[in-house]
């Protein structure tokens, strides 16, 4: 008789999530379930709200993606008042915005992730974890660590007016400017993460890169997906995580399509099933055809790998140089592992630093001039920006007061929920075969699936109704359902 193994919670994420693996009876895994129990309700409950509220609103979805919630939605109301900030303030948020990456991808990969590869994916559970990660590559780089996130806050404290949960976005612009004095302080940190982010790359090189075991998992069949590859790109298709267009290539690194934020609508469109409160976007004009690889699947990543893949580089000198290393190490474009997403990171994280000093350096970020006056009407308006853990998109319909009757999310997670579900089966059926004895660290080694996606199902989950629908599975003592109610 086949088994049925339940992880739960998952674990190093942020939210609630469920994974429940069933095999044969001959110890072979038939499927996998990536559930998502949690809900949570900012799409209804931002209606009927003034529109100008909306951006101190949603940054209370997260803790850990705050600013990402609090521009794109500023993005969406510029977009909605026909309103273009001056360019100032454009400059303003990104650079809050590149101190967010740093912070945010810090946490993932040293607080999260590295622990799989760093301390081990079969080590006890009791040191697989960021304690784990200090013990071994010292107390000097842990330091380095909590100071460079530190950093980070302070920046997006500067310019955000808080470390967390920013309110400096207006419609049109910024609330404030920045000074001369915030400015050397900006660009003296901004000179420190760029270090740091060679830092990280040089142990990734140490730690990973120089393991065979590590590099031979990262090439492996059961961490590597076949689907096409989303991300924000500049004019020219250079990585961005601001602004742009949104770039979608397929299986073999060609371009299927690019559009604006507010045609979004004609290229992504969202399935539901009843297992789970997250979403599963796909390609619209392929079609949902379930969750498939392949050159005629419907699904898409929305990653830092595949925002690499679906650009044509970085536009700073040594994030380059590491996206170079990459491909050539990997084989070339496009890269379909999953777990290089954490390699991929890293080089983002470097990028991030790099556009950081760029900006604290250019000579308009002190202007004054940081807000366009607002004449328009409101109506309709879609923001999309790259979430450190995906494209982010955010579409508001208002009245012509500026009340909100509409508003829908696609974030990161969201993106990412049918490649997340494809990945832990395949993790799953890689490591949990006939014979093999199914201990914790087997089962953390499908919890690694997921992990390379930095989910973050707080952000990502929603009803779409509107109301939570209650499922209730009523067992005997041998767990078999006898009977099931729904409301």
């Amino acid at each position: 008789m086949g088994k049925r193994y339940t992880i739960d919670p998952i674990t190093r994420l942020e939210g609630h999530g469920k994974i429940e693996i069933f095999t044969d009876d001959k110890g072979d895994v038939i499927n996998a379930y990536f559930q998502v129990p949690q809900l949570r309700g900012f799409e209804k409950f931002c209606q009927g709200r003034p529109v100008e509220e909306v951006p101190r609103i949603v940054p209370r979805i997260c803790g850990v993606c705050p600013e990402a919630h609090h521009l794109c939605s500023a993005k969406a109301v510029d977009a909605l008042y026909h309103v273009e900030p001056p360019s100032a303030a454009k400059k303003l948020r990104e650079l809050m915005y590149m101190a967010h990456f740093v912070h945010s991808h810090i946490a993932h990969f040293y607080a999260l992730a590295a622990a799989d590869f760093v301390v081990g994916p079969h080590a006890p559970v009791a040191e697989r974890n960021i304690l784990g990660v200090v013990n071994k590559v010292g107390l000097e780089v842990g330091g380095l660590v909590l100071q460079q996130r530190s950093n980070a806050q302070r920046v997006q404290e500067i310019i955000g007016g808080k470390a967390t949960h920013p309110v400096c976005a207006l419609p049109g612009g910024m609330s404030k400017a920045l000074n001369e004095d915030e400015r050397v302080e900006i660009e003296k940190t901004g000179l420190e993460a760029i270090d740091f982010g060679l830092t990280g790359l040089g142990l990734f090189n140490d730690i990973v890169l120089k393991n065979s075991d590590y590099v031979d998992l990262i090439k492996s069949d059961m961490y590597s997906l076949n689907i096409h590859n989303m991300g924000l790109v500049d004019e020219n298709n250079k990585v961005n995580f601001y602004h742009g267009k949104v770039r979608v290539v397929d299986t073999e690194g060609k371009e299927l399509y690019k559009y604006s934020p507010n045609e979004y609508l004609d290229y992504v469109a969202e399935h539901t099933e009843p297992i789970s409160y997250l979403k599963y976007p796909f390609l619209k004009k392929i079609g949902w055809k379930g969750l498939v690889e392949g050159q005629d699947g419907p699904l898409y990543w929305a990653t830092p790998l595949s925002r690499m893949n679906a650009a044509d580089g970085m536009t700073t000198p040594k994030a380059q140089e590491a996206y170079d290393k990459f491909y050539d190490t990997l084989g070339g474009k496009p890269v379909k592992a999953t777990l290089a997403t954490h390699w991929a990171r890293l080089i983002e994280l470097l990028y991030a630093a790099e556009r950081w000093v760029e900006l604290a350096k250019d000579p308009e970020i002190t202007s004054p001039e940081v807000r366009a006056d607002i004449t328009e009407t409101p109506s309709e308006g879609v923001g999309i920006l790259e979430a450190p853990r995906g494209t982010l998109t955010h579409h508001y319909v208002t009245d012509e007061n500026g009340i909100v009757q509409k508003v829908n999310l696609i974030v990161g997670t969201t993106n990412n929920n049918g490649p997340i579900s494809m990945s832990i089966k395949k993790a799953a059926q890689g490591v949990i075969t006939k014979g093999v004895e199914v201990k914790e660290g087997i089962l953390n080694m499908v919890e690694m699936a997921f992990r390379a996606y930095d989910p973050c199902l707080s952000c990502a989950t929603h009803s779409i109704p509107g109301r939570i629908p209650l499922l209730i599975n009523i067992r005997d003592k041998h767990g078999n359902i006898i009977d099931t109610i729904k409301s």
